[in-house]
């Protein structure tokens, strides 16, 4: 691909620093959060470090808000979000067979980091769960071109049993290829991060005569122990405070909906909402924040009188760390937000989500946070009824890490 005149020139204006590429998940929004708490250690570290990101929306949005630097190539990359919501039905996704059928997006934005890296003089390339830089660079060494940092939060693929035998034999065949593609290439990741601990990791194994996952995982990455993006400490501390500067009343009980940024989470949503005049029967004083994201028209929910719906709502975390109860997806940033700030949730797992439905859930339950709830089981009277019942009890769940972004940022700065 030939360069833009505006990108040659984007990228040869810049002082010769210290300089990486940050290339975050853009399916969902919590990468994002996370990202920017690394990057702010770096930067802690390594003061003259200059960071692009080449993002898509929504991951964009949350940039654009904290006043990152979007590479202009960016706008070239094809919507993994979007194709992850049209592989969605009512509360359904097999993440495994939606990133399977990805292959031309995956290939597509690959040549785009490509380019961007080529034109660029970087030193470093930063990738959170940016599976199509790190597959396309271990199938094509000769391509790298910086020091490499890879992370992720989980490892392994899962088959569902709905897939039967058929998903079950090329899970395995996935996670076989992908351990042949690291041992024969070790040094291609100079550094390899998991988002969490040795416990976090499932006791599964990738298929029928392949490793443990954990055992392989620890001794192949280095462990940061969870990165939530924010201390809750000070949150927590001001949170009578805190509340009334976000708009909340004393005397009010604060329930927040959120379900991602993908768009996936509609229905959810939906029925969520539709629970709120039988909550708010049981629970006196109740409010409902129903958040859409980026990706969900408010307008369409149709929400009955004393549900509060909004779009992008900037720092998120504030207000799940400051209400009385969350109800939400099953994707991880989220759920572990609210461990990390002590709130009771009750959540979600996408059905035939793999890494909701086993390792999020895995997770949560080593930390003892959060109720798993079956969507199918779930009318909104349920609903109702598990709000009530879980706005106030104690939350015993253990305490999460709160170093995480800065023992991950000290991983990948000897890469600079």
């Amino acid at each position: 691909m030939s360069a833009p005149a505006s990108a040659v020139t984007w990228t040869r204006a810049r002082s010769r620093r210290r300089r990486a590429l940050y290339i975050s998940s853009p399916i969902g929004l919590g990468h994002a959060q996370r990202d920017l708490a690394i990057a702010a250690e770096l930067r802690a570290l390594h003061p003259d470090l200059e960071i692009d990101w080449l993002a898509q929306h929504p991951v964009t949005t949350v940039l654009e808000v904290h006043g990152e630097r979007v590479h202009p190539r960016s706008s070239e990359l094809a919507s993994e979000s979007a194709h992850i919501t049209a592989e969605s039905s009512e509360h359904d996704l097999n993440c495994f067979q939606a990133i399977r059928r990805m292959d031309e997006i995956l290939v597509a934005n690959f040549m785009v980091f490509h380019d961007a890296v080529t034109e660029g003089d970087y030193d470093l390339v930063i990738g959170d769960e940016a599976w199509e830089v790190d597959h396309h660079l271990h199938e094509n060494p000769e391509l790298k071109r910086t020091a490499f940092a890879w992370m992720t939060d989980f490892v392994g693929w899962l088959p569902m049993p709905a897939g039967g035998p058929r998903e079950a034999f090329v899970t395995a065949d996935y996670n076989a290829d992908t351990i042949e593609l690291v041992e024969r290439f070790p040094r291609l990741r100079d550094a390899a991060i998991f988002v969490g601990n040795p416990e976090d990791i499932v006791p599964d194994d990738f298929g029928p005569g392949l490793p443990r996952i954990r055992d392989w995982t620890e001794r192949h990455f280095s462990f940061s122990g969870y990165v939530t993006g924010f201390d809750p400490a000070p949150l927590l501390e001001r949170r009578e405070e805190l509340r009334r500067e976000l708009g909340y009343r004393p005397d009010e009980r604060i329930v927040i909906v959120t379900v991602g940024g993908s768009g996936v989470g509609e229905s959810l949503l939906r029925r969520v909402v539709a629970a709120y005049p039988e909550a708010r029967r049981r629970v006196p004083g109740l409010r409902m924040v129903a958040v859409a994201g980026p990706r969900i028209d408010p307008e369409s929910l149709g929400a009955p009188a004393g549900v509060d719906v909004r779009g992008f709502v900037p720092d998120l975390f504030a207000h799940l760390a400051v209400c009385d109860l969350a109800v939400v997806q099953g994707g991880l940033t989220t759920t572990m937000e609210l461990a990390a700030a002590r709130r009771p949730f009750l959540y979600f797992p996408l059905r035939n989500h793999f890494e909701q439905t086993r390792h999020v859930r895995h997770r949560l339950e080593r930390y003892g946070a959060g109720r798993c709830m079956d969507y199918d089981a779930s009318a909104p009277e349920v609903i109702a009824e598990a709000i009530a019942a879980e706005i106030d009890r104690p939350v015993t769940s253990r305490p999460v890490e709160t170093d995480g972004a800065r023992r991950a940022a000290e991983l990948i700065a000897p890469l600079l």
